[in-house]
């Protein structure tokens, strides 16, 4: 009975693992797409089709992480008091597990700066297209006026008529 308890332990502490190496792999793609969406606010013009694919596709990537991070959840809160009951037993596994989750947060926050520089980028980005906008709107509105006004000039009512005829 306690071998097939130990083998148990250790199918469910090989599946968290291998969850912690799915959830890196996908941290290591939103990581790039990070970085790709910088180079993209960077360069001018900025090619927004491009920056929409990236969020497109980190959006499905956040997905899976998020159903990684609920079966990781759910999986630990049934074998933790096994775990705290026997952390000598599974200490190698255990000590693989956390060396994952440095590792994973250690990325997150990497991601986490990326992800507040680019949100400082888009928002300086769409602030320059609104003031240009407007400007472009003033423009226009002062060319409007202009053209409005010298329409009015170029119609010269007669002043005096010549009575000779």
């Amino acid at each position: 009975m306690e071998r097939r308890y130990n083998d148990m332990m250790n199918n469910y502490l090989k599946i968290l693992e291998e969850s912690l190496i799915k959830k890196n792999t996908i941290l290591d793609k939103l990581q790039e797409l990070s970085d790709k969406q910088w180079v993209i606010l960077n360069t001018t013009p900025v090619a927004l089709e491009d920056f929409d694919k990236c969020v497109d596709e980190k959006d499905a990537l956040l997905g899976d992480l998020s159903k990684l991070d609920e079966g990781f959840d759910t999986l630990y809160e049934n074998i933790k008091n096994g775990l705290l009951d026997n952390k000598e037993q599974y200490s190698v596994q255990i000590k693989t597990l956390q060396q994952l989750i440095q590792k994973i947060m250690d990325k997150s926050v990497s991601i986490q700066a990326q992800e507040s520089r680019n949100k400082d980028m888009v928002t300086a980005y769409f602030k320059n297209q609104k003031q240009s906008f407007g400007d472009g709107r003033r423009s226009s509105k002062a060319a409007l006026d202009y053209y409005k006004s010298m329409n009015k000039s170029n119609v010269i009512q007669p002043h005096f008529m010549d009575q000779k005829k």
